[in-house]
């Protein structure tokens, strides 16, 4: 494993770039970003929209290993090119942003209070293309509805066993326990969450380690101890639905917890700017995003 990428990963200032929107979020994504539904036509055309609206952004001046750690990628994101060459390729080679890659295929339906992931039987096949891409690592994301203990357990449980086969494969996974920002109970999910999470950590072999991407947590500086633990390389945050104004601001208050932020990152971008608008704009995101990760 590039020690390099390591390094950026565990120590780098900035933040994670989330670029991973799959089929299900695409068009929502694309009708934020100005490109409705009657401009393509098939998921071939849509992906096509995607691809292009992330190229815009990675190729972007302001996009840089300055500002941004890495980048989270979709699959289909991951095998495509960029300026003629591989995406994470360009992303570390020329911009100096460590490549990620989302290898989870949705959220099962609701049991217990929460959404565990759907089944990988294609994740062996996918690590191994991730590894030969040069992609460092991978996200997965669950989803914690109620406060259920069975519920929990079962999401944490999932996510660190997935975890092990990523890490086994040579890549370091991205845990992602998602809890809903508007949960009845969200307060006493993260204390049950924190207390799974650390259970978990002891089932990590020494010498490895994995990341943790949560939602903000309602007291600020509660995953701390996740954040100090040895076998975490590094805990960020998802926006969850915050505003990119809202986020930054609970984000701020969370010292040595980064962003990994999708929407929030792409929030006033739009395919009709001029390139000198969209600079502006992207610019004023990833300036203000990277500023609330470096509390």
């Amino acid at each position: 494993m590039d020690e390099q990428m390591r390094d950026k990963m565990g120590q780098g200032a900035g933040f994670l770039a989330a670029l991973d929107q799959s089929g299900g979020s695409t068009p929502k994504a694309l009708s934020l970003y100005g490109v409705t539904p009657d401009q393509y036509s098939g998921d071939e055309e849509m992906f096509d929209q995607i691809h292009a609206m992330r190229v815009r952004i990675m190729t972007d001046a302001g996009f840089t290993g300055a500002r941004i750690v890495a980048a989270i990628l979709f699959e289909q994101t991951m095998d495509r090119d960029v300026l003629g060459r591989s995406t994470p390729d360009y992303l570390w080679n020329v911009k100096g942003v460590v490549p990620l890659v989302k290898v989870d295929k949705g959220l099962a339906a609701q049991a217990n209070g929460v959404q565990i992931m759907k089944p990988m039987p294609d994740l062996p096949e996918l690590l191994a293309r991730a590894k030969a891409k040069g992609v460092f690592g991978t996200k997965m994301r669950s989803l914690i509805q109620e406060l259920n203990n069975e519920g929990i357990t079962a999401v944490v449980d999932q996510q660190f066993a997935v975890g092990q086969q990523i890490n086994d494969a040579g890549l370091i996974p991205i845990l992602e326990p998602e809890v809903d920002i508007h949960a009845a109970d969200k307060a006493q999910i993260e204390t049950r969450l924190l207390d799974r999470l650390l259970t978990g950590l002891e089932s990590v072999p020494q010498g490895q380690q994995v990341m943790l991407k949560l939602t903000l947590p309602t007291v600020p500086n509660f995953y701390a101890p996740l954040i100090d633990h040895p076998k975490v390389l590094r805990v960020v945050a998802l926006s969850g639905g915050y505003s990119r104004e809202e986020a930054c601001h609970l984000l701020a208050e969370n010292h040595n917890m980064i962003a990994s932020f999708s929407r929030a990152l792409t929030e006033g971008l739009s395919a009709g700017m001029t390139d000198a608008e969209y600079s502006s704009a992207l610019g004023s995101a990833i300036e203000q995003i990277y500023l609330a990760s470096i509390t």
